[in-house]
């Protein structure tokens, strides 16, 4: 690897890491494996988060053709003071008694399987819409599993606009797209894979407000090198 892939490829790693243990998706994959099959919960969290990444380096890629790339340099440091920021702020404001990210997307989940089943006793007449809902629910059921369809819709709204989305995205733009996308994916893999191994209990361990805390050191530190290193 050359340095700026290899840079590229560390940040990436590192920030994603962080960003994703004991977070909302981290949640998600721990607790549907507790629930599910583990196979079909790690590929569809899995797949989930590798298009996810893919699309959020792609935007960051196209960046600098929107606006110059100075503009693009300043704008990511900009965000990686501001990341660092949120993450410091949201540490000093945590409780770390209770892992409240856990139970929120516990109680969440809970609440749209009531409410599948709820619709599913009161089928009733529904008209056309609802029968070609079904159709279309039936036809990706050929293919995939519906825990797998499940883990992907659900991972990828959670990942949707979050902060390590949006910190990916920065960080496409001003480093090589690629070693962004081979860094994310990597550290998503192990993050994912430790959920579903690990399961609840892992979830229910880990200290959000030293995650959240280190996250924001490492967005600072990103923030200094971006500042101090030129422009290409």
């Amino acid at each position: 690897m050359s340095s700026p892939v290899l840079q590229g490829f560390t940040k990436s790693l590192a920030m994603t890491v962080v960003s994703e243990i004991g977070d909302r998706t981290f949640c998600i994959a721990a607790i549907l494996a507790m629930r599910h099959p583990r196979k079909s919960v790690l590929f569809g969290c899995l797949s989930s988060v590798i298009v996810t990444t893919i699309l959020s380096a792609l935007v960051g890629w196209a960046a600098p053709s929107l606006i110059s790339k100075e503009w693009a340099h300043y704008i990511t440091t900009f965000l990686f003071f501001g990341f660092g920021l949120w993450s410091l702020w949201e540490a000093y404001n945590e409780d770390d008694d209770d892992n409240d990210e856990l139970k929120h997307v516990e109680k969440q989940l809970n609440a749209d399987t009531k409410a599948k089943t709820g619709k599913a006793k009161s089928d009733g007449k529904k008209g056309e819409d609802e029968d070609f809902k079904k159709q279309k629910r039936a036809f990706l059921n050929c293919f995939f599993s519906p825990v797998f369809l499940q883990a992907f819709s659900v991972t990828f709204f959670g990942e949707w606009g979050d902060k390590s989305q949006l910190a990916t995205i920065s960080l496409a733009a001003d480093e090589d797209a690629l070693a962004v996308i081979l860094g994310g994916i990597t550290a998503q893999t192990l993050c994912t894979v430790a959920a579903v191994i690990g399961g609840k209990s892992l979830a229910s361990r880990i200290s959000e407000r030293l995650v959240t805390l280190l996250s924001g050191i490492l967005f600072l530190a990103f923030g200094v090198l971006s500042l101090l290193s030129p422009v290409d």
